[in-house]
């Protein structure tokens, strides 16, 4: 059974700093390139970042580039994504997701076969 659980999630201060953590079970996790996108309050699901299985390739969304950093622990089969510098404007749903572009980057959520449940991000003022 696959599963992505998502975690770190919480309300924090414009400035602060958050770690988010999606855990892989029940797929072979180094075959596949994982993903975070977000989804703010009425607005589409947007991408945020990726991460090929290597740890060899990343690519952000301009409007979090220098502020959030992906990284992957395949020992671990967790994905993380570090989030600096926030700001009222991240706030969203976050999730991470799979996709079997193993080496390629992929930032088209239509891409990712397998999806977390969600973790929320709120940012105060």
């Amino acid at each position: 059974q696959v599963q992505l659980v998502e975690s770190g999630g919480g309300l924090v201060q414009a400035g602060g700093s958050l770690r988010l953590s999606c855990a892989a079970s029940g797929f072979t996790f180094t075959n596949y390139g994982m993903g975070w996108f977000r989804q703010p309050p009425g607005k589409e699901r947007e991408f945020v970042a990726a991460i090929n299985w290597s740890s060899g390739s990343t690519r952000y969304a301009d409007s979090v580039k220098g502020r959030v950093t992906i990284s992957r622990d395949n020992t671990k089969n967790t994905v993380y994504l570090q989030m600096n510098s926030l700001k009222p404007e991240d706030t969203a749903v976050y999730y991470c997701a799979a996709n079997t572009y193993r080496q390629t980057i992929v930032v088209v959520p239509n891409r990712y076969i397998y999806w977390g449940q969600g973790t929320q991000v709120t940012v105060s003022s």
